[in-house]
């Protein structure tokens, strides 16, 4: 089959989106499809398969896109159009404005749509000032991405089971979904890795993701300040983004002495392997793909248990949360681990073999399988209404 994939967040493997796309097209490939890739990546312009177009400009708010290291593509109706022309299927990343028109156009030329949820609305508002914990303003952001989007679609991939509850409950509707965990890639896997001597001793604590509002790394530096054993524990947080200025105040101001810096791939797959605790501070994640390759390798998380946390239901222990937003209930849980090292490798050793059922071979299967079965279902509605339309005398 030639399958299309609409991905505006396209490029280096620096977020969940990125990675979910990149996989997707790679298992699409191996699995025989032929696949083409609808972007706004310059880097691709001129390799096979791949239609690029142009990045929006949003003005005033294009700050917060660069600082986000996303990309958003401007619809160019002629390039979507030839991009899904003869396709059997199209397979949209997330309800940007490129995926919105590929909808239609798709829909135009009778080629079925399947969707991936992989934004929330407090993704987006966590930008703009006090619209964040509205409940009401969020809630509206659930009924556009459906009237807009998700009700022109055949099927939606949900990465994780409460999403798809919380999109259904706001927008009042049933889909067509399918639950499939985005999976852990294949570069990280539990092994043996020697620390650097200025680490030898150290209780290592990870908290990766953008330096931005909704990530929380604050929260992160609020509890090791409130720590009992802060100067035994090395804080490591990898990213980059808006927020590092503040952060490093808050740290200085507090004698933390935390790392900061963008670790590339390998980088990160060492240093996961390394650590003792992974914290999950966001407040807002569908399915945190950097949670997930932590729990992999075997760093035992420490997750905030908000409702909008998808991540929370992999808890297999009540340490394994902390109290919504609360550094100080934090602080208690990393003591807590720190106080209990018998207990947290025992619980790594848990996490490595739990994380085995999300093995990113399984979950790209279900994918291919998903889009393959949505694909023959549209054929067979297809042929159904050919055969049943009346033929005329001349016929």
């Amino acid at each position: 089959m030639i399958i299309t994939v609409v991905a505006d967040v396209l490029g280096e493997q620096s977020n969940g989106v990125t990675i979910c796309a990149l996989n997707l097209i790679h298992a699409l490939t191996n699995a025989g499809h032929s696949v083409r890739v609808l972007c706004a990546d310059k880097d691709k312009k001129g390799k096979d398969g791949y239609y690029i177009l142009p990045s929006i400009n949003l003005g005033p708010f294009q700050r917060i896109v660069d600082e986000n290291g996303v990309v958003l593509a401007k619809p160019d109706v002629m390039e979507i159009g030839r991009a899904i022309k003869g396709s059997d299927l199209v397979h949209v990343m997330a309800p940007f404005p490129m995926g919105r028109v590929a909808v239609k156009v798709a829909k135009a030329f009778g080629v079925p749509v399947t969707a991936g949820f992989h934004v929330q609305p407090k993704n987006v508002t966590a930008h703009f000032a006090g619209t964040f914990n509205s409940k009401f303003i969020n809630n509206l952001c659930f009924k556009d991405f459906w009237k807009h989007f998700y009700c022109h679609v055949d099927a939606v991939h949900y990465p994780i089971q409460f999403i798809r509850d919380m999109f259904e409950n706001a927008c009042g509707h049933k889909t067509n979904g399918y639950v499939i965990s985005n999976g852990t890639p294949k570069d990280f896997l539990p092994r043996k890795v020697e620390r650097p001597a200025e680490w030898q001793g150290k209780f290592i604590v990870v908290c990766t993701g953008r330096y931005s509002k909704e990530k929380k790394q604050i929260l992160f530096l609020k509890a090791l300040a409130r720590s009992k054993y802060k100067d035994q524990i090395l804080p490591i947080l990898p990213g980059q983004g808006r927020k590092e200025k503040e952060l490093r105040r808050y740290a200085e101001k507090h004698n933390l002495n935390p790392i900061f810096r963008l670790f590339n791939r390998q980088e990160m797959s060492d240093l996961l392997n390394m650590a003792d605790l992974y914290v999950l501070s966001s407040e807002a994640e569908i399915e945190s793909v950097a949670c997930l390759e932590a729990m992999t390798c075997g760093a035992v998380p420490v997750m905030n248990n908000s409702p909008y946390n998808g991540n929370r239901s992999y808890a297999l222990h009540p340490e394994n949360l902390f109290d919504m937003n609360n550094p100080s209930d934090l602080a208690k849980k990393i003591d807590w681990w720190f106080e209990h090292p018998d207990i947290l490798k025992k619980t790594h050793d848990e996490y490595i073999e739990f994380s085995k059922g999300m093995n990113i071979d399984l979950s790209m299967r279900k994918m291919v399988a998903m889009i393959e079965e949505v694909a023959h279902n549209s054929r067979k509605e297809l042929e159904c209404s050919i055969e049943a339309t009346p033929r005329t005398a001349e016929e």
